[in-house]
């Protein structure tokens, strides 16, 4: 990647990194994120057991990502862990990174197309960009978010924002969260079936006033599904308390008992 963070990581930081050199008893892995920073991994912390060899969990040129143990600041060295990375942090990180690296191969593109070198669009953007919100795909998940919000506190040059916006939401699609409920609702009243049929139609409706992507579809009696889809996961928990803020007005109206269990 073009953009390396200056100094050096923290002890405890999950960082991704490069297989450079394999001995019989460590690994030498060049920490991508970092300016010209690289760590050791001893067998120890390759994997938990007795190891035969090395090579047969790594091999030279692999990512990998690991945890940092300790820094030797006086001798400028590293120590890392394979075996403490945790696998969901793992594919976490994995996919930041993927992210990360998608962000800047726009950003590439785009610095084509302004016909400057990336060294330059970073001067001018790039770098006040990822100090403000720490990455590119942090930035460009806000103006998918919140459109223009994120270029408020940003002092760069207006052509260059207009093509940023532009290209973005052009390009870049966020996965979407998903968000589910089950809705337990019942009457005893002889029209129940209607009151309940009406007040998910103003659930629907309210939803569709506000773009909101929500589906409601029927289990089982008294079941129902209430499935709310959006890019951020903050919004989507927003919309689902606000749908079910609404419906659990209406059915106080139309005389049903209603009971919710979410999951995500």
């Amino acid at each position: 990647m073009f953009y390396k963070k200056p100094g050096i990581p923290e002890e405890g930081e999950i960082i991704i990194g490069t297989v450079k050199k394999i001995t019989p008893h460590s690994i030498f892995v060049n920490i991508d994120e970092y300016r010209e920073k690289e760590g050791m991994i001893h067998i120890s912390e390759v994997a938990p057991g007795r190891i035969r060899n090395v090579r047969d969990f790594v091999r030279e040129g692999k990512l990998i990502v690991c945890k940092v143990l300790r820094l030797h600041k006086d001798k400028d060295h590293i120590d890392l862990s394979l075996r403490r990375v945790p696998l969901g942090l793992k594919r976490k990180k994995e996919e930041e990174y993927k992210l990360e690296q998608k962000a800047e191969k726009l950003l590439e593109s785009i610095a084509k197309e302004l016909k400057l070198s990336m060294a330059e669009l970073y001067q001018k953007a790039a770098f006040q960009i990822i100090e403000e919100y720490e990455s590119l795909n942090n930035f460009f998940k806000e103006v998918l978010s919140d459109d223009l919000e994120a270029f408020k506190n940003l002092k760069i040059d207006k052509k260059i924002l207009d093509i940023l916006y532009t290209r973005i939401k052009e390009k870049i699609k966020l996965p979407e969260s998903i968000i589910e409920t089950t809705i337990s609702i019942s009457s005893k009243d002889s029209d129940g079936l209607e009151r309940i049929k009406r007040s998910l139609k103003k659930a629907l409706e309210l939803a569709k006033q506000k773009h909101y992507n929500v589906e409601i579809s029927y289990n089982s009696a008294p079941k129902y599904s209430l499935l709310i889809r959006h890019p951020d996961p903050k919004s989507a928990e927003k919309i689902l308390d606000e749908i079910i803020s609404f419906l659990t007005s209406i059915s106080k109206t139309e005389n049903l008992e209603t009971e919710w269990q979410k999951k995500t």
